[in-house]
């Protein structure tokens, strides 16, 4: 990129956003990502079903306006939040993410679902608790008032209080593999 010493952040920010728009738009020259192209794109196919299921709500998640596509702003927002996002901001994202039905609130099923299937993408660990017993130690954690359900207050409050929690919702879209891939393609843009 040659001596960037007298560059700004600013700078800084616009190349790597040029470089995503260019990356971007290799990989999806209509300028609209579909279900299909996201899974092919960050390497999410064949998976079982509850991991696919997972993936798709995670689309849906970053199609912003809900138009059945994720456009340039909606990858870069989705990206930046992901990436570089306060913690407040990212866990109303997996809040929003996790709560698949849309009701406000996150029950044992969507949360045991969710595990599942950030399991079936990252695999398991030897000598993990199965999915069913996390989901239930979640839950007498953090779900204060024991309604059987996760408020927006309660999973905010909770997250932050349970390391054991936040490290599984961090691997739950640990984009790594995807930044090196962005990172080893640039070059060949």
């Amino acid at each position: 990129m040659g001596n960037t010493s007298g560059c700004t952040v600013d700078d800084l920010q616009a190349v790597e956003m040029h470089l995503w728009y260019k990356k971007f738009m290799v990989e999806c020259p209509s300028g609209q990502l579909t279900l299909h192209e996201f899974k092919q794109f960050f390497g999410l196919t064949s998976l079982d079903s509850d991991a696919d299921a997972y993936i798709e709500q995670m689309f849906r998640t970053f199609d912003m306006n809900k138009d059945g596509y994720i456009d340039f702003m909606e990858y870069v927002a989705a990206l930046s939040l992901v990436m570089r996002g306060k913690m407040e901001h990212k866990l109303r994202w997996y809040f929003k993410l996790y709560d698949v039905d849309g009701n406000g609130c996150i029950d044992r099923h969507e949360l045991l679902n969710i595990i599942k299937a950030i399991r079936a993408i990252n695999g398991s660990e030897k000598n993990e608790l199965t999915a069913e017993e996390f989901t239930n130690k979640v839950f007498d954690r953090i779900d204060i008032n024991g309604d059987g359900e996760l408020s927006l207050e309660e999973f905010v409050a909770g997250a932050k209080s349970d390391e054991e929690f936040m490290d599984v919702m961090m691997k739950s879209t640990d984009l790594s593999h995807i930044v090196a891939m962005i990172h080893n393609r640039r070059n060949s843009v």
